[in-house]
């Protein structure tokens, strides 16, 4: 969207602006030391001269002034002239890093968040807003092309299951007398795998924007909702859970922090060992933050693939599809939601396999804070 223009009268430039500001100070300062002089002056010269006997003359203040004005003015215009002349030379030299920066902004406003100023010289405070300019469009380079990325991917992911809709559908109108109770089965997981990922683009895209009401949270008791609501795909799947802590009171939405919970919960059931797994939820207060532990066995993870755990539609063990594997979201999810609430989203592989994560959440201030 663009933003509309702003008509607004025209006026001075900055630089025509300093120049007549050291202009003007320059002849205050100039006025101030020929009225000085002309007070000092004045003190050693009498009003008039009488003189008793035939001598040499001595001047008075009027023939002091008569001397003196001419000069005073003279002085005053090359002031004038050499004020404004040094004034604008001086003006533009200490707005061209301003141009440069208003050259970069223009160039951004196309759409090029490539370009850097990297303006030189010392620190000030034309360097701090160039630097705090390119960190911001490295910041945005960084969100679009993410953004990119996931609307690619997101594009793939709702294809897919829209393509097999077809196919399917194909199939069935091809042959009119195949049994249509395994066609709709078929159609029916697909379809609900395709409302599965919309509701995760939706809850991503909610915390993306950070589009919730904050109130006081306690993510021991979230954590035991959300282990509680897994408990019968855990024992499906032969995995044990394990939670323990302390309350651990945070600030932010109890609906997105269950779902963050819930994520991560549901993701170390899923990517366990096959039978016999075991998953540790642990909830702990440290200085300011609120801290929640997901930690789970199962195959030995590379610290490369466990950076690439969190970004959106990347998937463990080469992105092999069960038929509780999600839709590739949910570790994404748990980032956003951290982001959206201040936090840090830590992920690491055990020793023995397996994952570690550690959400860290500002804690919430005490009631007599």
């Amino acid at each position: 969207m663009q933003t509309p223009n702003v008509d607004r009268a025209p006026g001075l430039s900055v630089r025509l602006k300093l120049t007549l500001s050291y202009a003007g100070f320059l002849m205050l300062a100039g006025a101030l030391l020929l009225a000085v002089v002309w007070v000092f002056l004045l003190r050693y010269v009498p009003d008039r001269v009488v003189l008793a006997a035939p001598g040499p003359s001595f001047p008075d203040r009027s023939d002091l002034l008569a001397a003196f004005a001419p000069k005073m003015a003279i002085m005053l215009g090359f002031l004038l002239v050499f004020s404004l002349v040094g004034g604008w030379i001086l003006a533009g030299q200490m707005l061209a890093p301003l141009a440069r920066i208003t050259a970069a902004t223009r160039l951004a406003a196309t759409g090029s968040l490539s370009h850097r100023i990297r303006l030189e010289g010392r620190r000030d405070e034309f360097r701090e807003l160039a630097d705090a300019f390119d960190a911001m469009l490295a910041r945005l380079e960084a969100q679009v092309a993410e953004q990119q990325r996931f609307a690619a991917n997101a594009s793939h992911e709702l294809r897919t299951p829209l393509a097999i809709t077809q196919t399917l559908l194909d199939v069935a109108r091809k042959d009119p007398e195949r049994d249509n109770g395994e066609l709709v089965e078929r159609l029916h997981f697909v379809n609900a795998r395709a409302i599965d990922l919309t509701e995760a683009l939706l809850v991503l895209s909610r915390a993306d924007q950070r589009s919730f009401v904050r109130e006081h949270a306690d993510l021991s008791l979230i954590a035991e909702e959300a282990t509680e609501t897994l408990l019968p795909l855990a024992e499906e799947r032969g995995a044990t859970i394990e939670t323990s802590g302390d309350p651990s009171p945070t600030i932010g939405s109890p609906a997105l922090l269950l779902q963050l919970t819930t994520n991560l919960v549901h993701n170390a059931i899923v990517h366990n060992l096959p039978d016999q797994g075991t998953v540790w939820v642990t909830t702990s207060v440290h200085p300011q933050t609120a801290v929640l532990t997901v930690e789970n066995t199962g195959e030995k993870l590379t610290p490369q693939l466990v950076s690439t755990l969190a970004e959106p539609f990347q998937r463990g063990s080469n992105r092999i599809r069960t038929d509780h594997a999600g839709v590739g979201l949910g570790l994404a999810i748990v980032k956003s939601i951290t982001e959206a609430h201040d936090g840090t989203l830590t992920l690491a592989p055990r020793p023995g396999g397996g994952l570690h994560v550690t959400v860290e959440l500002p804690e919430a201030p005490s009631a007599g804070g």
